[in-house]
């Protein structure tokens, strides 16, 4: 493990990099959702904007190709998932600067940014305070933040109640927080509430496929979560994990396939002057 990723992080490291370059696919499940947030956050030129778990650089490149001039940083603790990033934006001549970081502790100065965004990110970090806190740190006085979260009554939340069937429990008191608790209003307030002035917007992203077993494949090999926990069950429990999963999309006929409705909140944080 590289020393960026802080120790308590290091299996989310992992289960993340499990992928790599084929998370690019999920990503591409969630583009309205990301053009959303972009487009919530309307960058300006010669602004420095920082992609805070940018994951294979979708919206990093979606901010580089709409908006002339300015500047793009993305971060993630997922080393593989950057090494993607950096050949797409390569190939397609994107000056875009990717750096491993761990979003608990991220490596810039106070106020080096103008804006940042996490689009389906930072809501996966494992201690939200010190995440909440780095926000609020590298974003100038004047700056803002916008982020896109799963609701905690959407159906993103939903598939991991399904998941949480097949996890080993937590061998401490102590469950991890979970991450749909930023997609309640309250809790943002909770975590940037005393640096920001804060709006909100839903939305809703549509998923489509053709056959819950499609939506199972996606999932299995492009999901990093979904991957470590089907890569860790013996060969019943993946059976039976695969069957739930393949059942559960089934329930999202559409008249020409399958759509599934998943909600999100657009948090739009404007950065109070100390």
């Amino acid at each position: 493990m590289n020393h960026i990723v802080q120790p308590h992080n290091e299996k989310a490291q992992s289960v993340w990099n499990s992928p790599a370059g084929r998370y690019n696919e999920i990503s591409r499940s969630i583009a309205d959702a990301i053009d959303h947030a972009v487009e919530r956050l309307q960058p300006r030129p010669d602004e420095h904007i920082l992609d805070l778990a940018t994951g294979t650089g979708w919206c990093s490149r979606v901010i580089a190709q709409r908006f002339a001039g300015v500047k793009v940083i993305g971060t993630d603790i997922a080393d593989r998932m950057l090494d993607y990033a950096r050949s797409v934006a390569e190939k397609q001549t994107l000056a875009i600067e990717y750096r491993q970081a761990d979003a608990e502790q991220l490596p810039f100065a106070d106020g080096a940014f103008d804006a940042v965004i996490s689009t389906f990110g930072v809501m996966f970090a494992t201690q939200p305070e010190a995440a909440a806190a780095e926000l609020a740190r590298v974003v100038r006085p004047g700056g803002r933040v916008v982020l896109a979260t799963w609701k905690p009554d959407s159906n993103v939340f939903r598939m991991f109640g399904l998941m949480k069937k097949f996890m080993t429990p937590p061998s401490s008191q102590q469950s991890p927080p979970s991450p749909f608790e930023w997609g309640k209003v309250e809790r943002i307030q909770q975590l940037l509430g005393g640096s920001f002035a804060l709006r909100f917007e839903e939305g809703t992203n549509r998923f489509r496929y053709g056959s819950g077993e499609q939506a199972w494949t996606l999932w299995l090999n492009h999901y990093g979560p979904t991957q470590w926990l089907a890569q860790n069950l013996d060969r019943g429990g993946r059976e039976a994990f695969r069957r739930d999963m393949i059942a559960w999309h089934e329930t999202f006929t559409s008249s020409l396939g399958y759509e599934q409705p998943r909600d999100y909140l657009i948090t739009r944080a404007d950065r109070r002057a100390d």
